[in-house]
């Protein structure tokens, strides 16, 4: 986020107030287009992503337009089932109570919520990682009036080939330390390079940062003993690298929206 000096970096002034364009009008996007004519063919693009789910609110918590995606995540037919409800009307209890704490952060702070990653369950019941960021929706007079929310589906991510040099061993060491989870650092070295060079390349490939690599790899091994196992939730925690059975509990129910036991009554 920029400071707001006007200063360039050799510290002169970057020019004069005539010298900076003008803001449009309210209403009007730069080029004189009206603001309002770019939402249908915003919403129509969204339409044709798959691996993307489009939500807006109002402040009141009730969806004012989806996209296919989104609805499909429902479980309902059309938009028209889906908007004017509510989470809650729309999920089960536990996900709809988390969707709901997302929003009021970001309806009471003005504050975007960015990259926050989430298991969600797929078309089908298939769980899945996805990347999600809310954003503010503010009136003329600044006030926030809603949300708009994108969830980005990391399938592509789930099958990706890590090509790139190093990065091999990064995924072959986080797989294998499950119980003990490496350090960032610990991820550069194996990798052979500096802990921003190692930022840049996981995220390219896996749209992730190194931490929500490793901690998508941990939810991911409990995930499969929640499933196939009658392994007690204790023995799942401590071969995850969780310090006890209630911090498991409390981080599994961050991302996945359920409590462990949950999801596996769900998962059989």
């Amino acid at each position: 986020m920029t400071s707001g000096a006007d200063h360039g970096p050799d510290g002169g002034d970057l020019g004069a107030v005539d010298d900076v364009a003008p803001l449009p009008a309210v209403g009007r996007l730069p080029g004189g287009w009206p603001a309002e004519a770019l939402a249908p063919a915003l919403l129509d693009l969204l339409d044709e992503t798959a691996d993307v789910m489009f939500c807006a609110k109002d402040a009141g918590g009730r969806y004012t337009a989806v996209n296919d995606a989104f609805v499909r995540r429902t479980g309902e037919r059309s938009r028209r089932d889906v908007v004017g409800r509510t989470a809650r009307e729309l999920f089960v209890p536990d996900l709809a109570e988390r969707y709901e704490e997302q929003d009021a952060g970001v309806l009471s702070t003005g504050e975007p919520l960015r990259h926050e990653l989430e298991l969600i369950r797929r078309e089908g019941g298939a769980p899945g990682w996805y990347l999600t960021t809310k954003l503010p929706v503010r009136g003329a007079d600044g006030a926030v009036l809603g949300l708009v929310s994108l969830s980005q589906d990391l399938r592509e991510a789930d099958d990706a080939d890590p090509a790139l040099t190093g990065l091999s061993r990064v995924v072959e060491l986080v797989q294998a330390s499950v119980a003990a989870p490496p350090r960032t650092s610990d991820l550069a070295a194996a990798a052979g390079c500096s802990v921003p060079v190692l930022e840049r390349r996981v995220r390219r490939v896996f749209g992730l940062s190194p931490r929500q690599l490793v901690l998508r790899t941990r939810i991911d091994r409990a995930a499969d003993l929640l499933t196939t196992t009658q392994t007690p939730l204790a023995d799942v925690a401590a071969a995850c690298g969780f310090y006890d059975q209630p911090s498991f509990t409390r981080q599994f129910a961050r991302l996945a929206g359920e409590t462990p036991g949950q999801f596996r009554r769900r998962g059989r």
